[in-house]
């Protein structure tokens, strides 16, 4: 069984959402075509995994892959397949579904932030048994501004509304990364993140204290994935 992953940058992989699928049973498929690997077409049965990139979901005169991308969202949300959009990949889910995003929107959000589940949370497969507020870290400056109409809304933070949601029954987008890991803020460049009014030693030493709660809560929510991916029948062959 496995799972069909976009990623969208060198150092964007799927991280330890990747191991913690593995560990649940379901193989990656993982597309890099930033360097140049094609998309398929057609998901043939996947599930599929979105990750994040320092894109807009349409930036595709930067990210020419975007397109086809978007068009396996798209399938996947016709289809009923599971998927889970992370950052971009969920920005472009919301997109795709008829709901809005916008460049260097809203206050960006760098390091371990508090998500705060909302009371639609209780009924989603995903989400139901986390508690009402987990860390996660955050690394971006554009935002979802208008969910789609059918979305449910479940969780936000106090900077940024829309950071998590579903689409139908099977389709994820958090603003999140549950995929990083407190260590990987120690490489972040930290001039950038002076200019945007952080300093990198705090947000990894936040990150480091949130470790424990958020490797606890986004491991289960990927586990929660991969019994639904189980579940629908839909993961392929690699």
């Amino acid at each position: 069984m496995s799972v069909l992953v976009v990623q969208n940058t060198a150092r964007g992989g799927p991280g330890r959402v990747g191991a913690w699928l593995d560990a649940a049973g379901i193989g990656l498929r993982v597309l890099r075509p930033y360097a140049g690997e094609a998309l398929p077409s057609a998901l043939g049965g996947r599930p599929l995994v979105v990750l994040g990139g320092g894109f807009l979901p349409d930036d595709d005169a930067h990210a020419p892959w975007l397109a086809a991308t978007r068009r396996l969202v798209g399938q996947a949300l016709a289809d009923g397949t599971p998927m889970v959009g992370i950052c971009l990949g969920g920005q472009m889910l919301a997109q795709v579904a008829g709901g809005t995003v916008r460049g260097a929107y809203g206050e960006p959000e760098f390091g371990s932030t508090t998500i705060r589940l909302r009371p639609e949370a209780a009924h989603d497969p995903l989400f139901s048994e986390l508690a009402g507020t987990v860390p996660a870290i955050e690394r971006h400056v554009d935002a979802i501004t208008r969910l789609p109409a059918e979305a449910v809304w479940l969780a936000s933070s106090d900077s940024c509304p829309y950071q998590a949601f579903r689409v139908g029954e099977r389709a994820w987008g958090v603003q999140f990364h549950p995929e990083a890991e407190a260590r990987s803020i120690a490489a972040w460049d930290r001039d950038r993140l002076t200019a945007q009014g952080f300093d990198r030693d705090r947000l990894h030493a936040r990150a480091v204290a949130d470790e424990k709660a958020a490797v606890a809560a986004w491991s289960a929510f990927t586990g929660r994935f991969a019994s639904v991916c189980r579940s629908t029948g839909r993961a392929g062959q690699p």
